[in-house]
């Protein structure tokens, strides 16, 4: 499938060195917006939607994971960026780890935040697109919504991530569900050359620390953190701490690039 042209929004120095972020299935952009004041200072920080999601386009599915990864490189190319450092969250996160394996050049640190490189079992995920296709966003909004905070979380964050969640176009959504319905990365994790940081949720339901720590195990150069009460929006309910582990960890590329 050619690749298409994503939504993105940029913040940050034009000169900085570039921080690319892609997000869960089921969100958009919004997803960083708690990381982004900070990271923007030393970075040129490049948000974008997955295609069927948010204001990417939305072409008919099932998509595969080569499809989304070849989305990014061409956003890079459209930015003009030969190299920059990537990161994500679940999907997002999915998709960075294939880019590292499949575009290393292109790769200078890699971040990967409550994500797997193998997420079954293929039937849960073939049930939730046809759950949604049937049946609209709101048949797996309160399950979905339900697995991202920690229990007892109240913050308005809750109700615009619904919103976001909500809003999402379902055949994109389910499309995407295809992707991680077939997905195995685990055979390319060893090529990974870049510098990784694995973040993990400890109360993460739908992807446990287990999945971040065979990450971890099989990336040379990876770093695991588990941040305990985190669930699997993590960047959400924990913001400073991931805010803190993403800026120590880019800003010691940039010092050795000194």
């Amino acid at each position: 499938m050619s690749p298409v042209a994503l939504h993105s929004v940029v913040d940050g120095p034009d000169d900085a060195p570039v921080l690319v972020l892609g997000s869960s299935i089921g969100t958009s952009t919004a997803l960083w917006e708690p990381q982004v004041p900070a990271l923007a200072r030393r970075f040129r920080v490049v948000r974008y939607d997955h295609r069927g999601h948010g204001r990417s386009p939305v072409p008919a599915g099932p998509y595969e994971l080569a499809d989304l990864g070849g989305d990014v490189i061409a956003l890079l190319d459209r930015l003009g960026v030969q190299r920059a450092h990537v990161g994500g969250l679940s999907l997002g996160g999915m998709v960075a780890m294939w880019v590292a394996a499949h575009a290393p050049e292109r790769v200078d640190r890699l971040a990967l935040l409550c994500t797997s490189a193998k997420l079954g079992p293929p039937e849960l995920w073939a049930g939730r697109a046809a759950s949604v296709q049937a049946g609209g966003m709101p048949a797996i909004a309160d399950s979905v919504v339900a697995r991202w905070f920690p229990e007892g979380f109240a913050d308005g964050t809750v109700a615009r991530m619904r919103e976001v969640l909500l809003a999402t176009p379902p055949d994109g959504y389910a499309a995407c569900c295809s992707a991680i319905e077939v997905m195995d990365l685990e055979p390319v994790l060893p090529t990974i050359t870049a510098p990784t940081l694995v973040i993990a949720g400890g109360d993460d339901p739908a992807t446990p620390p287990e999945h971040a720590e065979r990450i971890a195990a099989a990336v040379p150069a990876a770093r695991l953190v588990v941040l305990d009460g985190a669930a699997h929006l993590a960047n959400l309910s924990h913001p400073d701490d991931v805010t803190r582990l993403l800026l120590e960890f880019l800003e010691a590329s940039e010092r050795n690039h000194a």
